[in-house]
């Protein structure tokens, strides 16, 4: 451990890279793994969770760690790069302690329940073993969110409760810790934890975040977060979510229950699912996004350029607009063609995207085939097409991701969450540290 620094919070240290000690990166941690022990004593910190290449989470013993300094982790460099499993001894600090409610143990019983909201570990003298040895809490129920009550830090042996099974754990303080991640690397963390502490999880996020967030999770996780959730909840998330996900989400439900979710999501986006759910799945109908950039032929470049602008678009969807008569909404009026980005950042912003079309490139009908849908991409290298109905409306646009989503196999999420998708074990030494 750096001089001066003589204990380190585990708040700061998610995400921090972890570095051989020839500089190359090893990955990022993403949790700390402790074991609880008798008598009041502090835990024993066992090592870190760090999440490598491919995004799959090993074990590394805290033996193995040489230094924590200056926001980095070194470690010696030999790395094993066996799948990370917890034991039933074990506990995951950022998973599991954080948002706990405990008691302090020498206090008024009014004011003696506090928040955990953080916890600071040590090294020990002239040894390479790690241990809690602070704990930082709010007085009362509220957790890192609800600015009231006193904040303190106290010792471990100060605390009483962390061994009992938490009932009503909150997750804003562990959310904090990965708020900055992205949905695919934070539908990575929820995976790993406890399906109690899932649940938790997935309830304290905001409707959007959990979207995106369940768009990135196996088929099985999103069933069991969207069945813990309220309906009326689990309809707003479903609303948040890109109506080609939801609808393939919706699909995997009994019919009674995707019948009741239906009808408490708001009408016009319980539509578009249906719409998608009535085409065969690996078709353009079944695969495509209902929400594409639609635009009239006497908008402008400059129209087209701010609406590409929007940061909650993908990257395949604000690679191209479509021109199309009243209405805007899909289906639309008739489609009159596609401009692409790089023709809008050609031409000057007051020039009307009616004009610059592309009327060549032929719309995908709805019933083509998932291997039509594939070659068409190759072929003209596009990252989205359009898909137009016989009347020649505009119903959506398929996107290379949807493709690829159905081209890979049915388990493939679940398959990289959990042995990611390179195997990295012929790279190092291989040593059984856990």
């Amino acid at each position: 451990m750096a001089a001066g620094a003589p204990r380190v919070f585990v708040s700061h240290l998610s995400g921090v890279a972890v570095f051989d000690p020839n500089g190359d990166q090893v990955g990022r941690v993403r949790d700390l793994v402790a074991m609880l022990r008798v008598g009041g004593r502090p835990p024993r910190v066992l090592g870190l969770v760090v999440e490598v290449v491919s995004r799959r989470r090993i074990f590394l013993p805290m033996t193995r760690v040489t230094g924590v300094e200056s926001g980095q982790v070194i470690t010696t460099g030999v790395v094993n790069m066996r799948r990370f499993e917890q034991r039933p001894t074990e506990r995951l600090i950022l998973g599991e302690l954080l948002d706990r409610r405990v008691r302090l143990a020498d206090a008024d019983p009014k004011d003696a329940e506090v928040t955990v909201l953080d916890v600071s570990i040590t090294q020990l003298p002239a040894r390479r073993d790690w241990e809690i040895d602070k704990v930082f809490v709010r007085r009362g129920k509220g957790g890192a969110l609800r600015r009231k009550g006193e904040t303190l830090t106290v010792e471990w042996s100060a605390v009483t409760g962390f061994s009992m099974e938490e009932q009503g754990q909150g997750a804003e303080n562990l959310l904090a810790t990965f708020e900055r991640l992205r949905p695919a690397d934070l539908a990575n963390v929820l995976h790993h934890l406890s399906p109690k502490r899932r649940s938790e999880v997935a309830a304290a996020l905001d409707d959007d975040r959990l979207a995106d967030v369940l768009e990135e999770l196996p088929e099985d996780d999103q069933i069991e977060i969207l069945g813990k959730l309220k309906e009326e909840r689990a309809a707003d998330v479903l609303e948040a979510m890109d109506p080609d996900d939801a609808a393939d989400l919706l699909s995997e439900l009994p019919e009674e229950e995707m019948e009741r979710l239906l009808t408490l999501m708001q009408p016009g986006d319980a539509a578009d699912v249906r719409r998608l759910m009535a085409y065969e799945e690996r078709t353009a109908g079944g695969l495509m996004t209902t929400e594409p950039i639609v635009l009239r032929p006497d908008a402008t470049v400059a129209d087209a350029l701010a609406r590409v602008r929007n940061p909650d678009l993908s990257p395949a969807l604000a690679a191209q607009v479509y021109v199309c008569r009243p209405p805007d909404e899909t289906p639309t009026g008739k489609y009159l063609g596609t401009v692409h980005f790089q023709r809008l950042l050609r031409d000057p912003p007051f020039t009307l995207v009616g004009s610059i079309a592309d009327t060549d490139l032929r719309p995908l009908p709805p019933g083509t085939p998932l291997p039509a849908v594939t070659s068409y991409l190759a072929t003209y290298n596009m990252v989205a097409a359009p898909v137009v109905d016989e009347s020649g409306s505009l119903l959506g646009a398929v996107t290379v991701d949807d493709v690829l989503d159905h081209l890979l196999p049915e388990d493939w999420r679940e398959t990289e969450l959990h042995h990611g998708a390179l195997d990295m074990s012929d790279l190092r030494e291989s040593v059984d540290g856990h």
